[in-house]
């Protein structure tokens, strides 16, 4: 019981970096796409190994505490001309949920395969991956 949730808290906090903030942060300053490349390649894997240890509960928790701290750094970034101007026609806030939304697929697939996985496991073991 105290592994499972000390691996839902670590989940949590890895979640807790601004990954959407992060990306387009990158993208504004550098005019690098490299960002979105890290940010859907870490919240991926943590996505399958949350599911692969039975805590897509704390997957979804961390993506929505991910947004809700990239709405806090975009809102200090707001007021500056270039920042949203940057983004236009659909400005910061509109891109950044963009980005989050579009973020999820590959988290979701990664949330199928880590199940499925689960699954075959389960099927020729008999042995649960939460225990």
């Amino acid at each position: 019981m105290m592994k499972k949730i000390a691996v839902y808290s670590l989940i949590i906090c890895l979640f807790s970096f601004p990954y959407a903030y992060f990306s387009i942060s990158q993208d504004f300053n550098d005019s690098s796409m490299i960002g979105y490349l890290l940010m859907i390649i870490a919240t991926t894997i943590i996505a399958f190994f949350g599911s692969l240890t039975n805590n897509t509960i704390a997957v979804f928790i961390g993506n929505i505490g991910s947004v809700i701290i990239s709405f806090y750094f975009n809102s200090k970034m707001i007021n500056i001309d270039s920042w949203d101007g940057y983004f236009k026609p659909i400005g910061s806030i509109r891109f950044l949920v963009v980005v989050s939304v579009v973020n999820l697929i590959p988290q979701l697939v990664a949330i199928n395969f880590a199940k499925s996985l689960n699954k075959k496991r389960f099927e020729t073991t008999g042995i649960h991956s939460n225990k």
